[in-house]
C-alpha cells in the first residue's frame, strides 16, 4: 500500500513537473498545426477563387497583348510542270502551269511608342480585376525587296496586288479604327482567317507597290488601342527595332529575349519607362520569307504588369508564421508560468492557440472587404486584446498580462515588416529570431529545470 501511495507520489510529481508540461505544450503546439492547415487551404481556395474571376474579366476585357508586324505581303507566279499524253499519238510533253504564292517582307526600320494605363474600375463581386489600356504608335519603313534572295524573278512579282498585314493576339479587344498610311495612301486594315491559332490577322486592301514607292522606301504610320491584361510583348520584325514603353503601373517585369536599355530604364511609385533597341544581328531570322511567315514566339520580348505580392499571397505569407507565433506565444507563457509558479492549464493553452489561429480567418475575411494593411491592424488588435484579457484572467497579474501584449504586439509587428520586405526578408527574419532566442534564454537561465 505504501509503495502504491509512492508510486502515485512520484506519476502527480512528474506531471507536474517542468519537463512534463513542456512535453504538454510542445504537443499542444503540434495539435494547433491541424486547424492552421485548413486556414492555410482557406486562403489558397479564396485566391483560386480569385484568379478564376480574373480569368473571366480578362476573357471579357482582353488578355495579353503580342504584336507581329507591319508586314508586306506580295504574290508572285512560281511554276509547276506536269507531263501531258496525247492519247492519240501517245506522245508526251511537258507543260506549265503559274500557282500563286507569296512572300512577305519585313520592314527595314521599325518604331513602336506605347503608353500603357492601368484600368482598376472592372469589379467582379468583392475582387477588384487590375487591367489596362494601352495606346500603341507604330512607324517606319519598308526598303525595296531583295528578291534575288528568295531566288523570285523580277517579271513573276506581282506589286499591283501588295499589301500589309499585322498578326496580333486580342483582336476583339482593339478599341480603335485601325487604318495604316503608306507614303501619301491611307488603307485600311480587315480582319482576316488564318491557319495560325496564336495569332489573328489584319490585312490591308491590295495596292501597288511601284506607284508608292519612294526613293526606294515606303513610309508607315499607324496607331492601335487595346484593351489588355497581363503583358504587352513586340517581335523585332524591323531590321533596326525600336520600342519605347511608358506607363503607370508601378510593377513591372521586363521580360523576354532582349533586355530593356538600362542607362533609360525608370521605375517608380508613379509607374516606369523602358526602350528597346533590337538590330537585326541580335537575332537570327531574315527580312524575307516565302510561302508563309515563321514561329518567331522565341524573340518575343516586353513588359508584364504584375502585382508584386496581392492580398491572399499576403496572407499564405503570414500565414506560414503561424506556427513561429504559436510555439513563442506558448513560450513566453510557459517562461512566465516557470519563473512565478502560477499554474497554467493545457485547456487555457489550448484557449490561447485557438485565439491566435482566429487571427488568420479574420484577417483573410477582412482582406477582402479592405486593404491588408487594415484587416492586419484590425485581426491584430483584437487577437491581442483577446489574450491580454484572458490573461489578467488566469495569471491574476495585470503586469504579466501587459507583458504579454506588448511582446505579441511586438512579433506580429515584425511578421508584418517580413511579409511587406521582398529583397531583404530573409535577412530581417533571420537577425530577428536570432534576437528572439537571445531574450529566451536571458528570461530562461534561473529556471530549474531539475524540478
Amino acid at each position: 500500500m505504501e509503495n502504491q501511495t509512492q508510486n502515485n507520489a512520484q506519476k502527480n510529481s512528474f506531471f507536474q513537473s517542468t519537463t512534463a508540461k513542456m512535453i504538454m505544450v510542445g504537443l499542444l503546439t503540434l495539435v494547433l498545426l491541424i486547424p492552421l492547415v485548413f486556414v492555410q487551404d482557406l486562403i489558397q481556395e479564396r485566391s483560386q477563387r480569385k484568379q478564376e474571376v480574373v480569368s473571366e474579366v480578362s476573357q471579357l476585357w482582353g488578355k495579353d497583348v503580342y504584336f507581329y508586324g507591319p508586314i508586306m505581303k506580295v504574290p508572285y507566279k512560281t511554276y509547276e510542270e506536269y507531263n501531258v499524253t496525247n492519247p492519240k499519238t501517245n506522245v508526251v510533253t511537258i507543260e506549265r502551269k503559274s500557282i500563286i504564292d507569296y512572300a512577305y517582307f519585313f520592314p527595314e526600320k521599325l518604331i513602336n511608342k506605347s503608353n500603357i494605363k492601368k484600368n482598376t474600375s472592372l469589379k467582379r463581386g468583392i475582387y477588384n480585376n487590375v487591367v489596362f489600356s494601352a495606346n500603341m504608335n507604330f512607324e517606319g519603313y519598308f526598303s525595296k525587296p531583295n528578291i534575288e534572295k528568295l531566288g523570285i524573278a523580277e517579271t513573276d512579282m506581282l506589286w499591283d496586288k501588295a499589301s500589309i498585314i499585322v498578326k496580333t493576339t486580342n483582336l476583339k479587344s482593339i478599341k480603335s479604327d485601325l487604318n495604316i498610311k503608306l507614303n501619301n495612301q491611307s488603307l485600311e486594315f480587315e480582319s482576316k482567317s488564318d491557319e495560325d491559332t496564336t495569332y489573328g490577322t489584319l490585312e490591308t486592301s491590295i495596292f501597288d507597290y511601284k506607284s508608292l514607292v519612294n526613293s526606294e522606301k515606303i513610309n508607315f504610320n499607324f496607331n492601335m488601342k487595346y484593351n489588355g491584361s497581363n503583358s504587352v510583348k513586340f517581335i523585332p520584325v524591323g531590321k533596326t527595332t525600336l520600342v519605347n514603353i511608358d506607363s503607370d503601373w508601378e510593377s513591372p517585369s521586363f521580360e523576354g529575349t532582349f533586355a530593356a536599355n538600362d542607362t533609360t530604364k525608370k521605375i517608380d511609385k508613379k509607374g516606369f519607362h523602358a526602350d528597346w533597341k533590337i538590330l537585326d544581328i541580335n537575332r537570327s531570322f531574315s527580312q524575307q520569307y516565302v510561302s508563309k511567315l515563321p514561329n518567331l514566339n522565341e524573340y518575343t520580348f516586353g513588359v508584364k504588369l504584375i502585382e508584386t505580392v496581392d492580398e491572399y499571397q499576403q496572407n499564405e505569407r503570414a500565414s506560414k508564421y503561424g506556427f513561429l507565433v504559436i510555439g513563442l506565444t506558448f513560450l513566453v507563457f510557459f517562461l512566465i508560468q516557470s519563473v512565478s509558479k502560477i499554474n497554467i492549464h493545457i485547456f487555457q493553452y489550448s484557449m490561447i492557440g485557438l485565439a491566435l489561429i482566429m487571427f488568420y480567418t479574420l484577417l483573410i475575411s477582412i482582406t477582402e472587404h479592405s486593404s491588408f494593411a487594415l484587416a492586419y491592424l484590425i485581426a491584430g488588435i483584437s487577437v491581442i486584446a483577446m489574450i491580454t484579457l484572458y490573461s489578467i484572467s488566469i495569471l491574476q497579474n495585470r503586469k504579466f498580462a501587459s507583458f504579454i501584449g506588448l511582446s505579441l504586439t511586438a512579433l506580429y509587428t515584425f511578421i508584418y515588416v517580413i511579409i511587406q520586405l521582398e529583397n531583404y526578408a530573409l535577412l530581417v527574419g533571420s537577425l530577428g529570431l536570432f534576437f528572439i532566442l537571445g531574450l529566451v534564454m536571458y528570461f530562461s537561465r534561473q529556471i530549474d529545470w531539475g524540478k
